[in-house]
């Protein structure tokens, strides 16, 4: 798993090489989080639910429990429909983990700072080289799975299945139902 989270620093590392020249000049910066709380859905792998993990689980026990009920409390307003905050952005509107934050916050820039009525303005080019960045994520996480971050954690807090990911298993049927009804996609190819 190791040599894996290696991997995943490279992926990013490549993707911010080859786009920096396009997203030059953006308007995003400290404080800005627009797309932490109202862009839409913070996608992640398994992989990359196991780096925010373990970040987590060095954090102070009661900071560990706010993330805790404020997870819980986004997986009930994302399963009614209702758009909520990562629970990782701050009051001051940082991220707690903006170190090791997923490649989904990491793609998004703007050319011009946002609001609800004037949402991120990228470039076509960079989404189009994320795409492929994504999928060098899901190859990566070939025993695992990609989804809403709250949803990647708690299938991570589930023992049974975290002990099938980290023991390199696959067992699909064994999240089917949560996967179908909470949008979870399968890395690997099946078949």
């Amino acid at each position: 798993m190791k040599e894996k989270l290696a991997k995943l620093d490279k992926i990013y590392t490549r993707f911010e090489t080859d786009s920096k020249e396009l997203t030059q000049g953006r308007a995003c910066n400290k404080g800005c989080s627009f797309c932490c709380s109202a862009a839409g859905s913070i996608d992640i792998t398994t992989l990359e639910g196991l780096r925010i993990r373990r970040a987590m689980e060095k954090m102070p026990k009661p900071r560990q429990t706010t993330l805790t009920k404020a997870f819980r409390r986004e997986i009930k307003k994302r399963e009614a429909g209702t758009e909520a905050p990562c629970p990782f952005l701050m009051k001051n509107k940082a991220c707690m983990i903006y170190e090791i934050r997923p490649f989904s916050c990491r793609r998004i820039y703007s050319a011009h700072v946002c609001d609800t009525d004037n949402p991120p303005a990228v470039s076509r080019k960079v989404m189009d080289m994320a795409a492929d960045t994504i999928k060098a994520l899901q190859k990566l996480d070939d025993t695992g799975y990609s989804g809403h971050l709250s949803f990647i954690l708690y299938m991570l807090s589930v023992p049974a299945f975290f002990e099938t990911y980290m023991g390199g298993d696959f067992k699909p049927e064994e999240i089917m139902d949560f996967g179908k009804s909470h949008r979870i996609v399968i890395n690997c190819k099946m078949g």
